[in-house]
């Protein structure tokens, strides 16, 4: 490999004369995600499906093939076998007296730490983030019908409607004029991004099980999601179908019109 992943996206930005801070304002993230990947220091920006989302829209902006560098960053996070050639030597009796303690006390620090992740993690909440991209885990389980969603809006907080029960006429909740509602029904993980037309971000961050995500904004709906094969689509009540803009590795990108029609969206730097 002659060019790592770094000086290939730099490289690409430079051919298109751009600034680290030009590519950011046009992604709309933070220039250190940019910086980040362009130093190969993708520990910096998180768990590897966040590192793969932010590569694929960079080297889209720049020209560079989003698989390509998706294979060499997979190839680059594989974990090495184990050195069978390193021995260990034997341990004195004392030594050995020492140490089995010592190993079942750090065995029962990371235990109460897997315990203490799993339940913060469950109780998670799904938010917007109103500056810079940062990543979102939302809680597994669909929220109860009677309980309006929130949902974090670039400055703003917009509430779905409670879902109707009972007697309660389904047309309770009406959007704003102009605007246009979606509805997201997840079975699976999968990262979703959401922008309406006047760039104001929607939806953002990693839903987690299966959940229910409501939302309402300016047509056309720029959507991008991350695994389409866990995820049905409602427009404005209507199941909508947008398996004509899955890729072959399960992401999709397309956009929501006014009329409720999906479309696909428009190609990247001529590509």
């Amino acid at each position: 490999m002659s060019e790592g992943i770094g000086a290939r996206l730099r490289g690409a930005r430079e051919r298109k004369r751009l600034t680290i801070l030009q590519a950011a304002e046009r992604l709309h993230v933070d220039p250190d995600i940019l910086e980040a990947l362009e130093a190969e220091n993708f520990a910096k920006l998180g768990a590897p499906v966040y590192v793969k989302g932010h590569l694929r829209h960079y080297a889209e902006l720049v020209g560079e093939s989003p698989e390509a560098l998706s294979e060499l960053y997979s190839q680059g996070t594989r974990v090495p076998p184990p050195d069978l050639t390193r021995v260990p030597k034997p341990m004195a009796d004392d030594t050995g007296r020492l140490v089995a303690p010592a190993v079942i006390v750090v065995i029962g620090f990371a235990v109460a730490g897997t315990v203490w992740w799993g339940l913060s993690l469950s109780h998670r909440h799904w938010l917007i983030a109103a500056s810079g991209p940062v990543p979102i885990t939302v809680p597994a389980a669909t929220p109860e019908p009677d309980q309006p969603v929130k949902l974090t809006v670039a400055g703003d907080t917009a509430s779905a409607a409670t879902r109707p029960t009972g007697g309660q006429s389904a047309a309770a909740h009406v959007p704003a004029h102009g605007d246009i509602e979606v509805i997201f029904v997840y079975s699976a993980n999968s990262w979703t991004e959401v922008h309406d037309a006047t760039g104001r971000r929607l939806l953002y961050g990693l839903s987690l099980g299966r959940a229910t995500r409501r939302l309402e904004g300016v047509p056309p709906l720029s959507v991008l999601l991350g695994d389409a094969s866990g995820v049905t689509l409602e427009v404005g009540g209507r199941p909508e179908s947008f398996s004509p803009f899955v890729r072959a590795d399960h992401t999709a990108w397309f956009l929501i019109a006014a009329d409720g029609r999906v479309l696909a969206a428009p190609r990247k730097n001529g590509g």
